[in-house]
């Protein structure tokens, strides 16, 4: 038995990926091996070896179960993943067998001819019926299911005890709360980010929007029309964007921060605040501010709401492309299975797709608590729709807060050039 586990360069990331072809779509391979090596793609997260070690668990179990059989697995950065994975499924004999993707690419993926079909499997495999509705959802595509859910995320607000005790500051009720209670700490503390907020973190700007009765998109049934320059998203974003300056985080510095930066600032110490999700627990833990922050859902705009917040999550799918279809599938099922699930609760905090796991963790775990309140409020998705793998990867949205951040559009104009975007990638998938 030998197990490889290789940290996948950024440079070798973007070196793939500029020169990486159009997608054209994927054919399935006749073959199905039973032995030789099966490659991983995982995402690396912000603090990656508690992850490593729950899947290497895994993969030694596997492996002794399947003589003649390696696994090789690479951690590739989130924030290149699109790149990376539709150039796998351009050129099958350089793709991996098993990926984790984001539950927002799923459509994409599946239009791209990418993802093997596994209703049948995931049909037979007598863990699914457990399986959370919405987390199937985010795995199933024209009735079919292409996946297996791997966890389920969403984010609440992360704040320092120690700086609000010392300061004398009540945990805010509301977003105004929020903002002016940030920007009171930076007065106060100018070392620190009061909220640490990127303008490349999307999905910890979505709440302001959705908050304010904004939404991304309008439509259903794949045919959609962006809404992202309506009034009310548009208060949203003004709301988010406020917070971009020298009274809280700076532009020159937070523009560019994606989500595990702002986790990075927080767990560092740099930061009185974070909005972070129950992903991100592991790496706060480990860092400098373990035992002196608190979770709380993020506030909505009335005292006692929650902000509605996005009903993130990954899922792994096999590749059509794979010629070791029945490994692929045993080991998609063995990594997503309850019991690996359960342990990567334990090393991740990352919330379990199954109901009755994730019943039983939140009963031993007091930090659970503000996640699934989160998820009992008010969850929401993107567009089940093609076009959001090719607006996601155009990066649309982060490009409209930070030219409203850096001062060279204003939020009308912004958002509705945002706004033609989203319409020209929603009409080129029809």
């Amino acid at each position: 038995m030998k197990l490889s586990v290789r940290m996948l360069a950024v440079a070798a990331v973007l070196a793939t990926a500029a020169c990486a072809p159009q997608t054209s779509g994927n054919s399935s391979s006749d073959k199905d091996e039973k032995t030789g090596t099966l490659r991983v793609w995982l995402f690396q997260e912000v603090n990656n070896q508690p992850k490593e070690q729950v899947v290497d668990s895994v993969l030694a179990e596997f492996e002794k179960e399947h003589e003649g059989t390696e696994v090789t697995v690479e951690y590739i950065p989130v924030e290149t993943r699109a790149q990376r994975i539709k150039a796998a499924f351009n050129d099958p004999s350089s793709a991996p067998d098993l990926i984790e993707y984001g539950n927002t690419d799923t459509a994409g993926y599946v239009k791209d001819g990418g993802l093997a079909d596994v209703t049948e499997d995931f049909g037979a495999w007598d863990e699914a019926k457990d399986t959370d509705p919405t987390a199937r959802q985010s795995v199933t595509v024209g009735g079919k299911v292409y996946g297996a859910p791997y966890f389920v995320g969403v984010r609440a607000l992360y704040y320092r005890t120690d700086v609000f005790e010392e300061l004398g500051l009540d945990v805010p009720r509301t977003q105004a709360e929020l903002i002016s209670t940030a920007k009171e700490i930076r007065a106060a503390k100018p070392e620190l980010y009061g909220l640490a907020v990127g303008g490349a973190y999307t999905y910890g700007a979505m709440p302001f929007i959705w908050a304010h009765g904004g939404e991304l998109a309008t439509g259903n049934g794949g045919s959609y029309a962006a809404a992202i320059d309506s009034a009310a998203a548009r208060k949203g974003i003004e709301a988010y964007t406020s917070l971009f300056g020298d009274d809280n985080c700076p532009a020159a510095k937070c523009a560019a921060m994606t989500g595990n930066d702002t986790i990075t600032a927080f767990a560092a110490g740099k930061a009185a605040m974070a909005i972070g999700g129950d992903f991100s627990h592991a790496a706060v833990e480990a860092g400098k501010v373990k035992g002196a922050y608190a979770v709380v859902p993020l506030p909505g705009l009335k005292a006692g709401s929650i902000a509605p917040a996005f009903a993130g999550g990954n899922n792994l799918g096999v590749l059509k492309s794979t010629t070791h279809r029945t490994l692929a599938v045993d080991l998609m099922r063995r990594l997503a299975s309850k019991e690996a699930q359960g342990q990567l609760f334990e090393a991740m905090g990352f919330l379990p797709t199954f109901s009755d796991v994730r019943q039983q963790v939140a009963a031993k775990e007091a930090f659970v608590k503000p996640f699934v309140e989160t998820l009992a409020a008010d969850t929401k998705f993107v567009p089940a729709s093609p076009a959001w793998a090719q607006i996601d990867a155009g990066a649309v949205l982060p490009t409209m807060f930070q030219e409203v951040v850096s001062g060279k559009k204003d939020v009308a104009t912004a958002s509705a050039d945002a706004a033609k975007k989203m319409n020209d990638a929603f009409g080129s998938v029809g």
